[in-house]
């Protein structure tokens, strides 16, 4: 049977009589201190204030239409009901933001955060990711991480002048690192978001040390596993790997993914109003744990999910880094790197201190691969080997009418 819990009597009063007095607790940040590269423009105004502007720069910007076609965690269905990462980034939206009202932080700053944080993101999830940091890595001893890629993006590829705060929070979101408390860690200067840029090249290591800036940048954290934790079971269910929610079992924080929604929300916002920081008691923080490890062993290991991206997409997107590459470097204006990419970015470049070619090549390689939609990459390889035996098998519509 569902259950839903709710918040404690005394918080709910509480809360209340804060409403009703103009008394609420307040760590929200504040507009008013936004920090941009190019202070002069983009200034706020009543209407338009400095994360509302964040947020119509990220929805407007060239790379966020992508987001339909890449895939969250199921990459061969042809299914409209599974989860692609314009939902998921909705989603994380959505739940940061209900918990964010619930402790009068500034849902302008969270909706900016959660809408931006996959951008940089690969085609294939999170083993795309892996397969192009491999070969960035064995051609320049940096690493490629998605939360990294997406600031590069937004202020860098389109440099569009973001505030501080926003990119911060992109770039600290690790949806795959749970912690009960999340404290957040002032960072004043660019220069300082530079510096932690570059160590996340240089050591991947660092993806793990790094935390956000704001309250806002700790709840998009915590909410982008929320999003996820629940609705990968769903579609899992829908793929066929499982029969239901209920075959990975409850953990405390419910089966489902309303009931895991509602519980950690409720949860968080019991345990942080009034605070400087988010936290979760012990329980909740361990069941949603061991959930998450319930997904990986259950879902996201499976032989039928890893068997084919590493069969598949690694040679794939491995041939295609190396082609690209040697086009970039002999200059071959009729490659797709240049007619599909260069071009593009060129044209929708912003103000860029530098013309986009003047890149270090394997850096124009990585931009245009995490770029891609699934469906682009398979059309471009298609395209580039055309008698390649390599090809992707999807599950169809109607297999299992055949």
């Amino acid at each position: 049977m569902a259950n839903y819990e709710k918040l404690s009597r005394e918080l709910s009063e509480r809360m209340r009589e804060d409403i009703a007095h103009g008394t609420r607790p307040n760590f929200a940040a504040k507009d008013s201190e936004a920090i941009r590269r190019n202070p002069k423009s983009d200034k706020e105004s009543v209407w338009r204030t400095a994360y509302v502007r964040d947020v119509d720069k990220i929805l407007y910007s060239p790379y966020y239409n992508r987001y339909t076609d890449k895939t969250q965690v199921f990459s061969f269905y042809k299914n409209d009901d599974l989860t692609r990462r314009a939902l998921h980034v909705q989603l994380v939206s959505r739940i940061a933001r209900s918990i964010g009202a619930a402790l009068n932080l500034n849902l302008d700053l969270i909706e900016a955060i959660s809408l931006g944080h996959d951008i940089g993101h690969t085609p294939f999830g999170h083993a795309g990711e892996r397969y192009l940091s491999e070969a960035y890595h064995a051609e320049t001893g940096r690493y490629f991480n998605h939360n990294v890629h997406s600031v590069r993006v937004l202020d860098a590829i389109f440099p569009l002048n973001i505030t501080l705060d926003t990119l911060n929070g992109i770039i600290t979101h690790n949806g795959e690192y749970e912690q009960n408390e999340y404290h957040p860690f002032p960072m004043h200067d660019f220069a300082s978001f530079d510096r932690m840029v570059e160590s996340c090249y240089v050591d991947e290591r660092n993806i793990l040390k790094i935390v956000p800036s704001t309250l806002e940048g700790c709840v998009v954290r915590i909410c982008d596993i929320i999003a996820y934790l629940g609705k990968d079971r769903l579609d899992a269910q829908y793929a066929k790997l499982i029969s239901s929610g209920s075959q990975l079992g409850d953990e405390g924080i419910g089966m489902y993914n309303p009931e895991i929604i509602n519980n950690l929300e409720v949860n968080i916002i019991e345990n942080s109003y009034g605070k400087p920081y988010i936290m979760m008691d012990s329980e909740h923080f361990e069941g949603m744990a061991r959930a998450k490890r319930a997904n990986y062993e259950q879902i996201y290991h499976q032989e039928s999910v890893t068997k084919q991206l590493n069969e598949t997409v690694r040679p794939m997107m491995l041939k295609m880094y190396y082609t690209m590459l040697k086009d970039l470097k002999e200059g071959k204006k009729s490659s797709p790197v240049y007619k599909h990419h260069v071009d593009f970015v060129t044209n929708n470049h912003y103000a860029g201190p530098t013309p986009y070619i003047e890149n270090e090549p394997n850096q124009i390689v990585v931009d245009y691969i995490a770029s891609m939609t699934d469906d682009y990459f398979t059309e471009l390889y298609d395209f580039l080997f055309p008698k390649d035996d390599v090809r992707l098998v999807y599950h169809g519509y109607f297999e299992d009418m055949i």
